[in-house]
């Protein structure tokens, strides 16, 4: 299982990349492991505002349904629009190429209530 440690995570398992004010979020590789097959991604609008830890998007695969989860509060300034035509990419390389939306937080001591890997690789030890 990759756990890459300069990311935060969520116990809804998604990561998180800090580039300032920000941030760059998708699911992480137990999380599209446990989906199995991704057939389809939604994922909001750009300009739209997101509330930490409130659906923004979902993730449909050939087993199961998820929401996506915002991990903080913020705009969303970017969509990983290549998942429209190959949503596989999420199963292939979640922490690069399966992205899936950049926020602009806006409270940036939301950050600070996310999970270190250590603390999601022991999260996800005990599911």
């Amino acid at each position: 299982m990759n756990v890459p440690a300069d990311l935060r995570y969520t116990k809804e398992h998604e990561w998180i990349k800090i580039d300032g004010t920000e941030l760059t979020i998708g699911i992480t590789d137990y999380a599209q492991g446990e989906l199995g097959d991704i057939v389809f991604v939604e994922l909001p609008a750009v300009g739209s505002q997101t509330e930490q830890m409130k659906a923004c998007g979902s993730i449909e695969a050939v087993k199961a349904v998820s929401d996506l989860y915002a991990p903080v509060s913020g705009t969303v300034t970017a969509v990983n629009t290549s998942l429209e035509t190959d949503p596989q990419r999420v199963n292939r390389d979640p922490y690069g190429e399966g992205w899936m939306i950049r926020i602009a937080v806006t409270d940036q001591g939301q950050i600070d209530s996310l999970l270190t890997a250590d603390a999601y690789q022991q999260h996800i030890d005990h599911v």
